[in-house]
């Protein structure tokens, strides 16, 4: 291999943050507060147990864990090792996480014995994973916190190599069985330059991590300790705990998906917290309604901060800044952002050819920040890879400054009587509806149309439930007749998967049980 022009590793990178800020806090969770020379000595002596197991570099480990301090060493100390990391899915069948495991060909796994005893012992086993260990006493496999505390907590030699594999993602599997995302150290190289370069880091960097470290989560770790932050961690989600939270450990930044961002907004007493630390709120994950967007704004100010990406090309495909979150400029409110510099980003119709701005096409990306493919799967890497794009699956426009617009998943998109219904722009308008806090909209059976438009709509807290007909004639009137709902559902919830998402799958399946196509 040329050395020359080789790019850098994950570990390279938190060795450099814990030699930078030693002395500083570095880690808040769990009824610890952790220094960064606290927080290397504990990888380090992790990383030396581990290789006591008789792991090296590139060898398979995956875990199952909440958000807690023990769980975030483990993943640094996998960086510092170049093994493969894959996390498990907290809420997964056993099932499914025994398919990752036996997928991903992992010899070291690791489950948080306080939270996940009775799993962890399922998938023990299993006999799949060579060795199990737990983080705390369980009733299967060694405590590796324990035992990882009688080693050397000095520096580990870095032996990770800047084309090793990285980690293996694995996708939630809403349409089939989950397929492993392999991301190099290139990719994940990439998505931290372009987060400490692209996205409006407050100073001092203390951030909350509110979303689960085995996802979106997890990404914040290194970019806050590269700036020298502190990471706080919350390992379950309510809205009076996260604003305590802020309050008390002045919190500056953190990233919510959408669901929690509409919890904040409908919780009652959020006014007796003081947030005047939190300086950014970055949210994704899932499209957010452009009027509960703009409530948001009215109550917490301009600290918003969209980032776009998938599974496929994490987090920082687009990025749209505070200052474009303008309620003077409303159609922004509808955007996800522009391209992040190193993005190469078109959107392109169903023969590769780019579409008009204006013009609905397919987001499709290449750059350093694309996977590898899918592991195991040749067929469908070749798909999602085809042209020489990555083929994201939403379908979207661009205008003439070069913002995009999410108007669907392609998969969600309703075609009703030969016309193409974009599920978000149904429900972006349900939101404005002073009576709707959510909705999720979807395509259900119909003889005539094929599809028809189904409104599933949770009412406001604390307003009348409208009536069906009421919000069928909101939308044709704000809408026309062709986006208008045949149908409206009302819930208390929607259905979310594990990562806040809403689970428009469940929703499907009561419709289409015993059809033969699912659109």
């Amino acid at each position: 291999m040329n050395h020359l022009h080789t790019g850098g590793t994950m570990a390279a990178q938190h060795r450099s943050a814990f030699r930078a800020f030693a002395g500083r806090e570095a880690l808040v969770g769990g009824g610890v507060r952790w220094s960064y020379a606290g927080l290397a000595e504990r990888c380090h002596r992790m990383a030396r147990y581990f290789q006591s197991l008789g792991l090296g570099r590139q060898d398979g480990i995956a875990m199952l864990a909440g958000n807690t301090p023990e769980a975030v060493v483990v993943v640094i100390a996998a960086q510092l090792l170049g093994l493969r990391y894959t996390a498990l899915h907290p809420m997964g069948a056993l099932e499914d996480q025994g398919f990752v495991l036996r997928d991903a060909g992992i010899r070291l796994l690791v489950v948080d014995g306080a939270r996940f005893a009775g799993r962890g012992a399922e998938l023990a086993a299993l006999g799949i994973a060579r060795t199990v260990v737990s983080l705390g006493p369980a009733p299967f496999g060694a405590d590796a916190v324990a035992a990882s505390a009688a080693f050397d907590g000095s520096e580990t030699p870095i032996e990770v190599q800047p084309d090793d594999v990285h980690k293996i993602s694995y996708t939630g599997g809403t349409t089939g069985r989950s397929k492993g995302v392999v991301h190099r150290q290139r990719t994940a190289l990439t998505m931290l330059l372009q987060q400490l370069g692209g996205w409006e880091w407050p100073a001092p960097a203390r951030c909350l991590v509110a979303t689960p470290i085995s996802h979106a989560g997890g990404s914040l770790v290194l970019p806050t300790l590269l700036r020298g932050g502190t990471l706080v961690l919350a390992d379950k989600f309510s809205p009076a705990s996260l604003l305590q939270t802020v309050q008390d450990e002045r919190i500056s930044v953190t990233f919510l998906v959408p669901t929690q961002i509409y919890a904040l907004l409908d919780c009652a007493d959020r006014a007796r917290y003081d947030l005047s630390s939190l300086q950014l709120v970055l949210y994704g994950a899932a499209p957010i309604a452009p009027a509960r967007l703009a409530e948001a704004l009215r109550v917490f100010g301009p600290i918003f901060g969209q980032i776009y990406g998938q599974a496929e090309a994490p987090m920082t495909i687009a990025y749209l800044r505070r200052d474009e979150h303008d309620p003077q400029r409303p159609a922004l409110l509808q955007s996800c952002g522009r391209p992040l510099p190193g993005n190469e980003v078109r959107l392109l119709d169903a023969q590769l050819r780019e579409v008009p701005p204006g013009e609905v096409g397919e987001l499709c990306v290449r750059g350093p920040l694309v996977m590898d493919g899918y592991l195991n799967r040749p067929e469908e890497t070749a798909k999602a890879l085809a042209g020489d794009w990555l083929h994201t699956g939403d379908m979207a426009r661009m205008d003439e400054q070069g913002y995009l617009y999410l108007v669907d998943r392609a998969k969600d998109m309703i075609i009703t009587g030969g016309f193409n219904v974009y599920s978000t722009e149904v429900e972006a308008c349900l939101a404005l509806h002073p009576a709707v806090a959510q909705s999720a909209v979807i395509g259900i059976p119909n003889a005539k149309w094929g599809e028809a438009v189904l409104a599933v709509v949770v009412p406001r807290p604390g307003a009348a439930c409208p009536e069906p007909q009421e919000l069928m004639a909101f939308v044709q009137r704000h809408k026309g007749p062709v986006l208008a709902p045949k149908a409206v559902q009302f819930a208390e919830a929607l259905p979310l998967t594990p990562l806040g998402k809403v689970d428009k799958k469940t929703l499907r399946a009561q419709f289409w049980q015993g059809q033969e196509r699912l659109v």
